[in-house]
């Protein structure tokens, strides 16, 4: 059975929505562009902006993380940040819009990109919805009935319709959820997070996002290690440039320069880089894939000229609305 990773939020911090003016100034470069194009007749509309850039066609996105891991029927949530409200009305079609579903969701922290979305999930508020709540963290309810709470939102936690439970993961120890196994790895945060390793069919899926990646050797990761190992999809933290990293020392994020080092040494066969700075243009986020880009070639170029094995990785940026099956 296959796994499918879908990415709802890939921005940090804070959402990022593009605003009239960057809109309105994209839709006449993409005019322009088309003008002076080959391309002329409305029919080769889709073809025309096939060879345009992610960053000019359209956007990375504007929302915070949330990523969906489904598999069969199963289907798990890693955190609720704005992403989730659109994943929310997604679920409505399905059993929760009838008051008879369950939802599963594992949260890395409880920072607030992360837990944004929360309470614009619609199949919270619908009577017979079960929502499960996962981490590794202690006092989760407690930050859900803060949440739902006056002034912080004017529905409170007592007049939900779904019904909360709460579940404790034990570090490293994997966890069943039908096909799928998961199992909780410790990232480099400020506030404790955790990175998640799903399991399923022989495929391996690792979301290491929020991290600042300070623990970079094998032996620096320790019991930690196996995240990033036998991993055919990565998703990574590259909020920052390999420069700013340097200029925000312990703010707990990282650059793709970092998760591309841990990728080629390990073998991860796929990255996916997310988080993106919500300070970012579209047009930033692509300069800072095409340094990343350079900064691999160089890597791989050293490696060979020191005669080391280098291992070729497939990656890119990520964007909202991405989709993954291993």
């Amino acid at each position: 059975m296959p796994m499918r990773v879908r990415l709802w939020g890939v921005r940090g911090s804070l959402p990022a929505p593009m605003i009239p003016a960057v809109i309105e100034t994209r839709e006449r470069e993409i005019l322009e562009l088309f003008i002076d194009s080959k391309y002329s007749k409305k029919a080769e509309l889709s073809k025309f902006l096939d060879t345009l850039p992610v960053h000019t066609r359209g956007t990375f996105g504007g929302n915070t993380p949330c990523v969906s891991v489904e598999s069969g029927n199963n289907q798990l949530i890693v955190d609720g940040g704005s992403g989730i409200r659109r994943l929310g009305y997604d679920l409505l079609r399905g059993p929760c819009g009838k008051g008879a579903g369950e939802v599963h969701i594992l949260f890395t922290h409880f920072h607030w990109d992360h837990l944004i979305g929360v309470p614009f999930f619609v199949p919270v508020f619908i009577p017979g919805n079960v929502i499960h709540v996962y981490a590794v963290q202690d006092g989760v309810e407690s930050v859900f009935r803060t949440l739902f709470k006056k002034p912080f939102f004017p529905v409170e936690y007592e007049m939900l319709g779904a019904r909360f439970v709460y579940h404790k993961l034990e570090p490293r120890k994997p966890v069943k959820f039908g096909l799928l196994t998961v199992t909780p790895y410790q990232l480099d945060h400020p506030d404790p997070c955790w990175g998640f390793k799903f399991e399923c069919g022989g495929k391996v899926f690792s979301h290491c996002v929020d991290t600042e990646c300070t623990r970079v050797t094998r032996d620096q990761l320790g019991l930690d290690l196996p995240l990033y190992q036998g991993v055919d999809l990565m998703t990574f933290d590259a909020q920052y440039t390999l420069m700013e990293t340097i200029e925000k020392m312990n703010w707990g994020h990282a650059a793709a320069s970092l998760g591309l080092d841990i990728a080629m040494r390990e073998g991860v066969k796929k990255v996916v880089f997310m988080h993106h700075d919500p300070a970012s243009s579209d047009e930033k986020i692509a300069a800072a894939e095409l340094q990343a880009r350079q900064y691999y070639k160089g890597q791989l170029k050293n490696a060979k000229r020191a005669g080391l094995q280098a291992q070729e990785v497939d990656w890119c940026f990520g964007k909202e609305d991405m989709e993954f099956e291993l």
